[in-house]
């Protein structure tokens, strides 16, 4: 169905509308606003010109819709370039002018749809109508469209009352119009005890979804192409495109993703945080996004594939694509059945042809027995008149053999051709049966397949369950990972803290190692110098000795050598040697130094006394 056929079906509503006088025609002067109107709408240019000169000829009376039709293809339709207006705009105006006349509803009722919702359902009506003027709706689609809302409530859609209403004969063979279809709505036997709101959401759902070429549209997570932080929108997934705004209110559209053959989508592992990813890829970016379970991913790329398909295929709308097959479905169960009917009417036709052969052999058996009662009274009476008319009697008796010659000849062939009756019969039954054995193959058929599909069903819930469990132990993983992470970051923490308490306790030491270095170097310093003192007390002592001897009278100076033979070696007790021994070792501990370092203090403490108190240690 392409544009110019759905403008049609919305302006045909307008036309009517104002036909009053449900005669098939309109004043000009209402023509010409009409018009002016459709060229608004349309944002094309309007020549008031143009439609007094097409119409020169019918200045003295209305204008029919036959004659209309041309002025409208040529000057309007004609002039229409797809996308350069709103098409709801044009919808709007037609059914301003045709509600205020066909929508009669009883005010302040608890079931009557508001006039925004009686709107959409009669766009959605024009789609789904026949190409046929005046504008009908099969009961296959209406029976679509009701479960298409139901499913948007969420709840079964019943049939019964449905039923009831498509066993009308009026509507078996002309359909149902958008009136009775909008009466049927307002009655509530479809939408009985479900509240207002509702009903309003789901039949804007189903006209987005099937005027609007919606594919499928919701919350999604979307990482940017710039800052690369994620950030949640809002997208609307159409043939054509993949928009996405800040809020379902579609008020700040935030980008426009053009779909085409070259682009593909992919599912992305979880990372970032975020988890049932997908990747929408195109010749120039790659869009990645987040779902809000499996579920969902799965449904945005199946939705997202199907768009792409459908503009490589060349395919504008899904819900045109399948009106086309659900109309040819219908074409071809209606084509069975009219062959089905067909048959039927060979079979009986046979039927009767059999009845009637049957017939025509009861009436040939008649014949016999009446033919046989009349030799019967014929011999009887050339019994009586044989001795009269012997002569002629005999020439009676050749004529009837002759006759029943005839007759069994007659017979014969009347025989074969009962025979070959009788074989047609049962041709005709054979094939009868073999029509029955196909008739329960296909039900069984049907039984079978009804079968594989509650188990179908059965397998898609067992995997949904085994799904959420899935899922479940997932969400588990993730939390022992998490608590993992934390204690290998409270372990790794601790660690650091330590390591920085053994360097700290490690620098400490390198400085104690570097006192007790400059501490040793002092004690061997000291220890040097203390050896000097102590050759240098020696020295002093031999000297003082040498010189605090009294010389008695009449002695002798003794000589140099003597003298020095009058000193003793001093003994290994003298603490001048103590110490040089305990400097030769250097691995003895600070303790040992300290004493050795205190005791030959002492001693030179004492030396000094002694000195200065005129005692000398004299060898």
């Amino acid at each position: 169905m392409d544009l110019r056929s759905e403008l049609l079906k919305s302006i045909w509503y307008g036309f009517t509308a104002l036909d009053l006088e449900k005669s098939g025609k309109v004043s000009k002067s209402q023509l010409k606003v009409l018009s002016h109107n459709l060229c608004t709408v349309l944002c094309i240019p309007h020549d008031p010109v143009a439609l007094e000169e097409h119409f020169r000829d019918d200045d003295d009376g209305p204008v029919s819709s036959q004659g209309y039709m041309p002025y409208l293809n040529k000057y309007i339709l004609d002039k229409v370039v797809e996308g350069s207006f709103n098409k709801e705009s044009v919808d709007e105006l037609c059914w301003t002018l045709t509600a205020k006349k066909n929508y009669q509803t009883v005010k302040d009722s608890d079931t009557v749809l508001p006039e925004r919702d009686a709107f959409r359902l009669w766009c959605l009506f024009n789609f789904l109508s026949e190409d046929k003027y005046p504008l009908v709706m099969v009961p296959d689609e209406v029976e679509y469209l009701l479960k298409k809302m139901c499913m948007a409530m969420s709840i079964e859609f019943n049939c019964v009352e449905l039923e009831d209403f498509f066993s009308q004969d009026s509507v078996q063979q002309s359909g149902i119009t958008v009136w009775v279809f909008l009466a049927m709505m307002n009655s509530g036997k479809t939408t009985r005890g479900i509240d207002k709101s509702i009903i309003s959401m789901a039949i804007e759902e189903v006209y987005r979804e099937i005027v609007g070429d919606v594919l499928k549209e919701g919350y999604l997570w979307k990482k940017g192409q710039l800052r690369r932080n994620w950030k949640e929108r809002w997208f609307t997934l159409r043939p054509s495109n993949l928009s996405y705004y800040t809020g379902e209110d579609r008020k700040d559209c935030q980008g426009n993703i053009a779909l085409d053959g070259n682009c593909c989508v992919e599912v992305l592992p979880d990372r970032d945080g975020k988890r049932c990813m997908f990747c929408l890829k195109t010749l120039s970016k790659s869009y990645e996004m987040s779902a809000s379970d499996t579920k969902q991913r799965q449904e945005w790329t199946a939705a997202i594939q199907t768009a792409i398909r459908l503009h490589v295929e060349g395919k504008k709308s899904l819900h045109k694509d399948l009106k086309l097959k659900r109309r040819e479905q219908r074409e071809q169960r209606e084509k069975r059945l009219q062959a089905k009917e067909e048959e039927l009417q060979r079979l009986r036709a046979l039927q009767e042809e059999r009845e009637r052969k049957l017939a025509e052999l009861e009436l040939l058996k008649e014949a016999q027995k009446q033919a046989q009662a009349l030799l019967e009274q014929d011999e009887q009476r050339r019994r009586q008149q044989h001795e009269q008319l012997h002569q002629a009697l005999q020439v009676q008796l050749r004529e009837a053999e002759e006759a029943r010659v005839s007759m069994q000849a007659e017979m014969v062939l009347k025989e074969e051709e009962a025979e070959k009756q009788r074989k047609r019969i049962q041709e005709l039954e054979e094939m009868q049966k073999r029509l029955e054995e196909a008739l329960q193959q296909e039900i069984k058929a049907r039984l079978d397949e009804e079968s594989f599909r509650y188990a179908q069903t059965g397998l898609l819930a067992e995997e949904e369950e085994k799904m959420k469990a899935l899922m479940t132990l997932q969400e588990d993983q993730e939390e022992y990972i998490l608590k993992t992470q934390r204690e290998k970051q409270e372990l790794r923490q601790e660690m650091e803290a330590k390591s920085r308490a053994l360097e700290e306790a490690q620098r400490q030491l390198e400085e104690v190692r570097a006192n007790r270095h400059r501490v040793d170097q002092d004690v061997v310093a000291a220890q040097r110098k203390l050896r000097q003192a102590s050759t240098n007390v020696k020295h002093w002592n031999v000297q003082m000795n040498r010189l605090m001897r009294p010389i008695g009278p009449g002695e002798k100076r003794p000589s140099l050598g003597s003298s020095f033979s009058a000193f003793q070696i001093p003994t290994q007790r003298d603490p001048g040697l103590r110490l040089r021994r305990r400097s030769g070792s250097e691995d003895q501990d600070e303790e040992s130094k300290e004493n050795v370092d205190n005791r030959a203090g002492c001693d030179l403490e004492k030396r000094r006394s002694h000195a200065s108190n005129g005692d000398m240690d004299i060898p």
